[in-house]
């Protein structure tokens, strides 16, 4: 075996044959007989695959090990050469150890015959932050969370239950935790009636282990040199989840498309009722930049995990990113030293967030230390509303009715607008007049923007205030006025962005004071905890707000979570985070008008 270098972080290392091995473990990652012929016997035979597709609209997958991802390539290969035509594959997977695209590459290349599924899984390859990441799988109707934590805290966190598992960690001998009655237990707590599990090992401990869990267990001729392997099942028929054909969603900014995005790819039948006339989310530019929080935990992950996904969203969209990489300036030691808490924190990739003990090479002026965060992004928000939203009804909903096949929406007049299986919230600053009793907290801003193509003052920067760029100028501000609830543009609160923006940056405050500025008011909505409002509310009524001015951050993976919830699907978001959002945590009873 070639050790790595001191300095080698990978948990991956090569032997001299070219295959890969655990470098915390000593374990092999796959059979050197054939490691695909392995994960087709154990694995998919041993799940009853693809027999088990059949007369499935959705099947859900979970394995503990995702290592190369040799099992999921290979999983996606037979599902889409022998699944049902409309049916979507759910994959849960928990890896502690992570490694990079570039290993999973080499050692996925030994089986050419794989193909397609073997490239998608690379070329939407999980990040290695701590915490759940979502992954779409386009052209094989899949989707992948990988939790990359330890195996309990995974199995604690999700909220699916599988109809398959793949249990491939390391030997029981090597790597004992993986395979514990405690996680044995979980795995059966995690798993729908019915369910079947598979696995290479047939040690003592674990037959006991599943045993103990629920399961029944047989042995089954082994590979290679294995003599046996395990399958393994639980009591009870398998049975598909009542979901909602039909989704009506009401509003019309970044929560509504981002939920018309995530219903759709469930094969909903979307419909989007939007009443403002003017585009919702109608400045030039919006910044996507996560909440940093030093003192870690959930409320530290949470807007992480939030931006992780929006970033990736967005950056599939083509056209949709003005500019890559912001800078978040310190204007105290204090603040500074809580940065440099933040960029060593696991739940960024590695190496995206950096500590800077000046920023002044980077913006043109003097400045001293800021965050860099390389990842973060800037974009052109009706790129996005365009392309996820779809056409809307313009109509205000005054009452959301129960009726016995769904919810009623209703206007002023008591006219039906439409009727749907189930129904989002998702009405920014009109929240209060359909569900009064969340307690949302409006707050007026106004941005400003101005033209400035040369020179310094393109470098996206926050500080306090923000100032990004826009296709063709600079936007800034924005001002922020709790329980106003005037859209009229000010020239009082240009004056007041421009204030604001010579704390941070004053060289180009002095540069824009004689320009002729624009600006755009809005209403956001906050709460009382400065989080989110993000789920159910009643049988088939849902809601996403609350997003406040990180609405471009957080909406995207939040609006996944609702449509999970619709949907009967897991959510991607793990459950202490999901809590964080969820609209019962005020403990007021809903009710809305006509509720």
């Amino acid at each position: 075996m070639i050790d790595p270098s001191p300095e080698d972080a990978s948990p991956l290392v090569w032997n001299e044959d070219g295959l890969p091995r655990s470098r915390l473990y000593g374990d092999v990652y796959f059979s050197s007989a054939d490691g695909l012929a392995e994960t087709r016997a154990v694995f998919l035979t041993g799940c009853g695959m693809p027999e088990s597709f059949a007369d499935r609209d959705q099947l859900v997958v979970g394995e503990l090990g995702f290592g190369t991802g040799l099992n999921i390539a290979a999983l996606l290969d037979l599902w889409r050469r022998e699944a049902p035509r409309q049916a979507r594959l759910h994959i849960f997977s928990v890896e502690a150890h992570p490694i990079s695209r570039e290993d999973a590459a080499r050692a996925l290349a030994v089986w050419p015959e794989l193909g397609e599924a073997a490239q998608v899984l690379l070329d939407h390859w999980p990040g290695q932050a701590c915490g759940f990441h979502r992954v779409d799988l386009p052209g094989f109707r899949a989707t992948l969370d990988l939790a990359v934590m330890d195996v309990g805290q995974a199995l604690e966190s999700w909220d699916g239950a599988a109809d398959a598992w793949f249990l491939d960690g390391f030997s029981p001998a090597l790597n004992p935790a993986m395979w514990s009655e405690d996680i044995l237990a979980a795995v059966a707590a995690r798993s729908a009636p019915g369910a079947r599990a598979a696995t290479f090992t047939v040690a003592g401990a674990v037959r006991r282990g599943l045993q103990a869990a629920g399961f029944e267990i047989a042995k089954r001729p082994g590979f290679g040199r294995k003599k046996d392997r395990l399958e393994a099942w639980l009591p009870g028929e398998p049975h598909a989840p009542t979901r909602p054909a039909s989704l009506a969603i009401i509003g019309g900014g970044i929560a509504a498309a981002a939920l018309a995005r995530a219903a759709r790819a469930q094969d909903l039948n979307v419909m989007v009722i939007d009443a403002d006339e003017a585009p919702a989310s109608g400045n030039p530019a919006a910044l996507v930049t996560p909440a940093l929080d030093a003192g870690g935990g959930p409320r530290a992950a949470f807007p992480a995990q939030a931006f992780a996904r929006a970033v990736q969203l967005y950056e599939a969209l083509p056209g949709a990113v003005i500019a890559r990489g912001v800078l978040q300036l310190a204007q105290t030691r204090q603040v500074a030293d809580r940065f440099a808490v933040v960029a060593g924190q696991d739940i960024f990739e590695p190496g995206s967030m950096t500590l800077l003990a000046s920023a002044t090479d980077r913006l043109g002026e003097p400045v001293g230390a800021a965050l860099s965060m390389a990842r973060a992004l800037v974009i052109e928000p009706h790129r996005v509303l365009d392309a996820w939203r779809g056409e809307a009804i313009a109509a205000r909903v005054h009452t959301l009715e129960r009726c016995t096949d769904g919810w009623r929406l209703l206007d002023e007049a008591g006219g039906e607008i439409v009727r749907a299986d189930a129904v989002v919230v998702a009405a920014g600053a009109g929240l209060g007049g359909l569900l009064p009793s969340l307690g949302y907290r409006p707050v007026r801003g106004q941005a400003s923007w101005a033209p400035l193509t040369e020179g310094p003052g393109r470098t996206p920067a926050a500080f306090g205030g923000y100032a990004i760029p826009t296709r063709d100028g600079l936007l800034f501000g924005a001002t922020h006025d709790r329980g106003v609830l005037n859209t009229d543009e000010r020239p009082e609160d240009h004056a007041r962005n421009l204030e604001a923006l010579a704390k941070g940056l004053p060289e180009l405050a002095s540069r824009l004071s004689q320009a002729g500025l624009s600006g755009r008011a809005a209403i956001r909505v906050t709460t009382a905890d400065h989080l989110p409002l993000a789920g159910k509310l009643d049988e088939g009524l849902f809601v996403l707000g609350g997003l406040g001015s990180r609405g471009f951050c957080l909406a995207p993976l939040l609006a996944e979570h609702v449509v999970a919830l619709a949907t009967g699907t897991p959510s991607p978001l793990p459950r202490e985070l999901s809590r964080l959002a969820a609209p019962g945590r005020f403990d007021s009873p809903v009710a809305g008008a006509g509720i």
